[in-house]
C-alpha cells in the first residue's frame, strides 16, 4: 500500500490537508473519510480503517477539515454547513485528480455531514456512518456548560479532549438550525449504521433514529463493547472489515476504466490556478505547480515528469538488457534531479557561455553483479530512447486548432 500526502483547495479556498490510501494494485473503488468533531485525519481510528480498506482494494481519501490538524484556515470560522462544504470539495478533488468517490463514511459529527454531502454527490454509490448523531445539535449538548459566555460573548474557548477551540454562537445556531431527518429519509443510497451500544459519547439511541429515519437498504451493526473513538484498534480493524464485506454489492466488481481513451497525450488547464488534467491513452493524473510557485501542489510538475519520462525509460531499459544478457539484476533503482548550471562548469558541454540545464542521474543497481556488468549497464543508461531524445535535436511544432462551429443549415 501506498499513503500519499495531498493538499486541495476547500469550500472557502483554504488548502486543506489529506492523506491518500492507495492499494497495491488498481482501486475498485474510490472512498472519502470525514472525521469527527475537533478530531482529524490521523485520528488512530480513521488511519486503521483508512488502511484496511486500501488492503481490499477501496482507495481511501482522509483530510482534515478547516482550521483543523495541517489544514489551513481558522476553526472558529466554521459551521457544520462549511464541513459539508469541504466534503463536497474534497469529492470534486477526487473525481478530477483520480476517480469520484463511490463511498462516503463518516465518523462521529462526520458521519452526520456524509448523510449531507451524498446528496450533493451524484457519484456516491453507498454510505456508512460511525457513531454518529441523528442531529448534529447533539453536539450542542456537549457545550452546554460554555453557553453563556458563547452567547454573551460571541465566542468562547472551550476545551474538548482536553485541547482548547474556540467556539462560535454562529456555529451553534448553525447545529441547531440543521435538521438531519429528513435528509437522511431522502437519501436513497444503501446506509451501513455502525454504533456500540457503550458509547457514552454518542448514545446508541441515535444510531436507532438514523436507521428509522432511511429507508431500504439499510443495514445496522453492532460495535459492541467498542468506545466511541473507536481506540483500541481491534475494533477499528473490525469496523473496516464489516464496512467492506458489506459495501462489496454496491461498488464496482472491477477497477472502473478511464471514461475516454485519447491519442498521444493531452493536457487541460481550467480558469484558475495551475493544475492541469493529464490524460495519456487510458491513464489520466495531474500536474501542478508547488505552492511557492502560485500553485495548489495537487500534483507534479512539469519537470518533474520530465524526470520521471527519463527515469522510467532508463530503469525498463537497464531490465531489457539484463534480461537479454540473462544478469542477475534483481533491482534497479535511479535517482533524478534538474538544476541550472553556468556553462563554464560542465566540461563536456560544448557551449560555455550563459547558463544550462542539467540534470543528475544516480543508480542503484541491486543483485550478484560483477563490476563489469555493473559499468556495462552504466552506459547502457545513456541509451535509452529518452535520454537520446533529450540530447538529440528537436523540433517543436505548434499550431492552433480551432473548432468548426456547426450551423443549424447543417444536415
Amino acid at each position: 500500500m501506498q499513503t500519499i500526502p495531498l493538499t486541495f483547495p476547500g469550500a472557502h479556498g483554504v488548502h486543506l490537508s489529506a492523506r491518500l490510501e492507495l492499494p497495491e494494485t488498481t482501486p475498485r473503488a474510490f472512498a472519502l473519510f470525514a472525521h469527527c468533531f475537533t478530531c482529524g485525519k490521523n485520528l488512530k481510528a480513521v488511519h486503521t480503517i483508512s488502511r484496511a480498506l486500501a488492503a481490499v482494494g477501496i482507495a481511501v481519501l482522509r483530510f482534515d477539515f478547516t482550521g483543523l490538524g495541517e489544514s489551513e484556515g481558522d476553526f472558529e470560522d466554521t459551521t457544520f454547513a462549511s464541513n459539508v462544504a469541504d466534503l463536497t470539495a474534497a469529492a470534486e478533488f477526487l473525481a478530477t485528480a483520480y476517480q469520484a468517490p463511490s463511498l462516503l463514511i463518516g465518523h462521529s459529527l462526520g458521519g452526520a455531514a456524509v448523510i449531507h454531502a451524498a446528496a450533493q454527490l451524484p457519484d456516491v454509490r453507498a454510505v456508512v456512518t460511525i457513531a454518529a448523531p441523528s442531529e448534529p445539535s447533539h453536539v450542542v449538548r456537549l457545550l452546554e456548560h460554555a453557553r453563556p459566555e458563547i452567547e454573551a460573548q460571541g465566542c468562547a474557548i472551550v476545551k474538548i479532549g482536553g485541547r482548547p477551540f474556540p467556539i462560535r454562537k454562529e456555529f451553534l445556531e448553525d447545529l441547531e438550525a440543521t435538521r438531519m431527518e429528513s435528509v437522511t429519509r431522502s437519501l436513497r443510497r444503501p446506509l451501513l449504521v455502525m454504533h456500540s451500544p457503550r458509547d457514552t459519547t454518542v448514545g446508541i439511541d441515535n444510531a436507532a433514529r438514523i436507521y428509522q429515519a432511511a429507508i431500504h437498504p439499510k443495514s445496522f451493526f453492532s460495535l459492541d463493547d467498542a468506545d466511541h473513538l473507536l481506540s483500541r484498534a481491534e475494533d477499528s480493524r473490525y469496523a473496516a472489515g464489516m464496512i467492506a464485506a458489506w459495501a462489496d454489492r454496491y461498488l464496482p466488481a472491477e477497477p472502473a476504466a478511464p471514461a475516454t481513451e485519447v491519442e498521444g497525450v493531452v493536457v487541460e488547464i481550467g480558469r484558475q490556478g495551475y493544475t492541469s488534467n493529464v490524460y495519456a491513452g487510458r491513464h489520466a493524473f495531474i500536474a501542478d505547480e508547488p505552492l511557492r510557485f502560485g500553485g495548489a501542489d495537487q500534483g507534479p510538475g512539469p519537470y518533474d515528469y520530465l524526470l520521471a519520462a527519463l527515469g522510467a525509460c532508463t530503469v525498463m531499459t537497464l531490465r531489457m538488457y539484463a534480461d537479454r544478457k540473462k544478469w542477475p539484476l534483481e533491482a534497479a533503482k535511479v535517482r533524478l534531479s534538474h538544476g541550472k548550471i553556468h556553462a563554464l562548469d560542465c566540461a563536456e558541454c560544448e557551449t560555455k557561455e550563459g547558463t544550462i540545464d542539467r540534470i543528475e542521474r544516480v543508480l542503484e543497481l541491486t543483485g550478484p553483479l560483477d563490476a563489469e556488468q555493473q559499468a556495462r549497464l552504466v552506459e547502457i543508461a545513456d541509451r535509452c530512447p529518452v535520454h537520446r531524445t533529450l540530447h538529440a535535436e528537436i523540433s517543436i511544432r505548434t499550431s492552433l486548432y480551432i473548432a468548426e462551429e456547426s450551423t443549424a443549415n447543417d444536415t
